[in-house]
């Protein structure tokens, strides 16, 4: 029976336990909903949610027990050792032996240690929510040991487009690493407001950070794409009850461990000494990054504290301008898919081409944003400069108006340098 199983090529192997991972979360899921609502671990209607009746809110757990059932049980048994996943494959120095193997629970473990120590802290909090302080605790524990027992390390950059590579010192590249994955993974919850919403932008933003750390990755490693296509079976088992209409959430245990993995994953990718390996995971994770980034930016100039919560993301935004639940979803998911495409594109790009792509990029996404309003109403800087460029009378109208506007001005400052004099004058004559 041995000898039979190890005549199996390994991508049948591989894809058997796709199908497994699969086939656990699709099972746990629905069993997930009554234990949600046995444990408490329930989302109540309220003026923030979108739902109108408490819904079970654990579902992640389901997500998160499939994918270490595989990554622990499983796929030890049929993953070679290989060498340690560091980054670039620097030659071997003349007379020096065989490199050091690792082999694939060695390299797991640690990664679901810290995993579960996220959804433990998404757990309580879906349970009894809990303050943003020992939420964020949570986080710098795992991110910590993520940092002390494994190479997700974000311990160097190269600056995009001919800048200097630069290593860090060990206390930055602690500080840069675990700010990493906290800014990550609050995006990702941060997005997790329509159903199915962070689930399938993480299938999409998973999905390319496999195909980029397999094809363009120069690590003979294969760890990386592994447990990245192991999590999206995971997932793909529970999006079915998550989608509209959802018969269970992700929760912060969900949420949060999506995320958390999602920003580990990245910084593999980062290990990788160039522009690209920079700008690929802020590609693929454009949604949630520009959701939260100008969330923090509208809270700013509203004069609000960057934690309060508001109607204004994107969904909400979709949801106003009168697109449907799913429709709005479908939307996102379309707007992921375009990041993830540019991302692949860069991989194959020149300098200059990739320039001119992350400008355009930028630009698009600028439009896009001032066209929603998720930034706030009339803050559309480069509509109303194209606008006035491109339409006289609109040009005009703003011209008038400013003209206008400086008239009253001197004139309000003539008239107070009229008063200001009689003042004196009857202050006087009162002497």
């Amino acid at each position: 029976m041995v000898d039979t199983l190890k005549e199996i090529p390994f991508a049948l192997k591989f894809l058997i336990t796709v199908m497994m991972t699969f086939g656990i979360s699709v099972i746990l899921t629905p069993i997930m909903t009554f234990v949600s609502r046995m444990i408490g671990a329930v989302d109540k209607p309220n003026e923030r949610r979108i739902n109108k009746k408490p819904m079970p809110s654990a579902g992640g757990l389901a997500i998160f027990i499939a994918f270490a059932v595989a990554t622990l049980l499983i796929l030890p048994h049929i993953v070679h050792s290989q060498p340690p996943y560091v980054g670039n494959v620097q030659p071997l120095a003349p007379n020096a032996g065989p490199p050091r193997l690792e082999s694939y629970f060695d390299y797991i473990w640690p990664f679901v240690v810290a995993s579960g120590i996220v959804v433990l802290t998404g757990l309580i909090d879906d349970i009894k929510e809990i303050s943003p302080k020992m939420k964020l605790l949570g986080l710098i524990i795992a991110a910590s040991f993520i940092w002390f027992f494994t190479h997700a390390r974000f311990d160097n950059i190269k600056i995009p487009f001919g800048g200097p590579f630069l290593s860090f010192p060990a206390w930055l590249s602690y500080i840069f690493t675990v700010f990493w994955i906290l800014a990550i993974t609050n995006a990702i919850n941060l997005i997790d407001g329509l159903d199915g919403l962070a689930s399938g932008v993480s299938v999409i933003s998973l999905t390319t950070m496999g195909i980029v750390s397999y094809f363009f990755l120069p690590s003979p490693n294969v760890f990386l794409p592994i447990t990245i296509f192991t999590i999206v079976a995971a997932i793909m088992g529970f999006f079915p009850y998550n989608y509209h209409p959802a018969i269970i959430y992700l929760g912060d245990t969900g949420a949060l461990f999506l995320g958390f993995m999602i920003s580990v994953a990245s910084l593999q990718g980062l290990k990788n000494a160039t522009a690209v390996a920079v700008l690929t995971p802020l590609l693929i994770l454009g949604v949630p990054l520009t959701d939260t980034i100008v969330a923090m930016i509208r809270r700013k100039l509203n004069r609000q504290s960057i934690a309060t919560a508001d109607k204004r993301h994107l969904h909400h935004r979709l949801m106003a301008l009168g697109f449907t639940h799913r429709g709005a979803v479908l939307v996102i998911y379309a707007i992921a898919a375009i990041f993830a495409f540019i991302s692949l594109i860069l991989q194959v790009s020149s300098r200059i081409g990739g320039i001119f792509l992350v400008v355009a990029c930028l630009f698009g996404l600028e439009i896009f944003i001032e066209l929603v309003g998720i930034l706030g109403e009339n803050r559309q800087p480069v509509l109303k400069t194209m606008k006035f460029i491109g339409n006289s009378s609109y040009r005009e109208e703003v011209l008038h108006s400013k003209a206008k506007d400086e008239d009253n001005e001197t004139s309000e400052d003539e008239e107070s340098t009229q008063e200001f004099p009689m003042r004196r004058l009857s202050r006087k004559d009162k002497k």
